[in-house]
């Protein structure tokens, strides 16, 4: 059985003190960890304090982003293991605003999924498709190139460490979303995909779905058949969103 997975991906968001009075509030009620696997990824900056006021608790900590360099001379950038040091168990990679803002390839998004694995981290690997890809009708073939980059560089083998977040970018940070149809359409072409290299591997991994869910429309989408639940944006920032929306993934 796979456990579900709500993350809350901070972006660039927050100070000391609002990440302190967030954290507060979300850690008085949580679902048991059991029934839900909860993360938060919070900037670099916030990283550490985040870590450190999370300790001994069942909640999770990642970065947004990692440098696939172990060191050296590459100003502004993080290496896999400096999050490890800061008490980090994961780590987004190919998040949309990284693809489109920045210049994430697919390539270099599988290279990082790679390095993360490599170094203990376990990444979050984000795929989806533009507006123009959608309505072009090849939100499959999208998919597709994006989740086999990761398979031929990283392998099978990062899975099911390796959680899979699904996010049309036309929904992420638009209100628009997906419907529970779209959504578990593309879940169940990932799932089918990794099944191709493993079986027993496909039905451990776990799929999240990251595009506007809200307490609103987290349970329906939950429930379908392969969405393992959410990478959460602004909601995450929201202590009693973010809560509902773990109570949903629980069921």
């Amino acid at each position: 059985m796979r456990v579900p997975v709500v993350a809350g991906n901070w972006k660039m968001n927050g100070s000391r003190s609002t990440a302190a009075e967030l954290l507060a509030d979300i850690q008085t009620g949580l679902p048991a960890k059991d029934k839900v696997e909860v993360i938060v990824c919070p900037p670099f900056i916030l990283v550490g304090q985040v870590a450190k006021a999370l300790e001994g608790s069942s909640t999770a900590v990642g970065g947004q982003n990692i440098d696939v360099h172990e060191a050296g001379a590459y100003t502004g950038e993080t290496a896999a293991g400096m999050l490890l040091d800061h008490g980090c168990r994961y780590a987004i990679v190919g998040h949309s605003e990284r693809r489109t803002g920045y210049g994430d390839t697919d390539e270099l998004v599988a290279e990082k999924a790679a390095v993360a694995s490599g170094a203990g981290l376990a990444p979050i690997v984000c795929v989806g498709e533009t507006l123009g890809e959608r309505e072009g009708g090849i939100t499959a073939q999208v998919i597709d190139r994006q989740v086999a980059a990761v398979l031929d560089r990283a392998g099978i083998a990062i899975f099911p460490q390796a959680v899979i977040a699904y996010e049309p970018v036309w929904a992420i940070g638009t209100g628009r979303t997906a419907s529970v149809a779209q959504a578990q359409e593309v879940h169940a072409l990932i799932r089918q995909q990794l099944y191709a290299a493993d079986p027993a591997v496909a039905s451990a991994t776990r799929i999240l779905y990251g595009g506007s869910v809200k307490p609103d429309n987290a349970s329906a989408l939950f429930a379908s058949t392969d969405i393992d639940g959410g990478l959460i944006g602004g909601a995450s920032l929201v202590a009693v969103d973010f809560l509902a929306i773990c109570e949903a993934a629980a069921g």
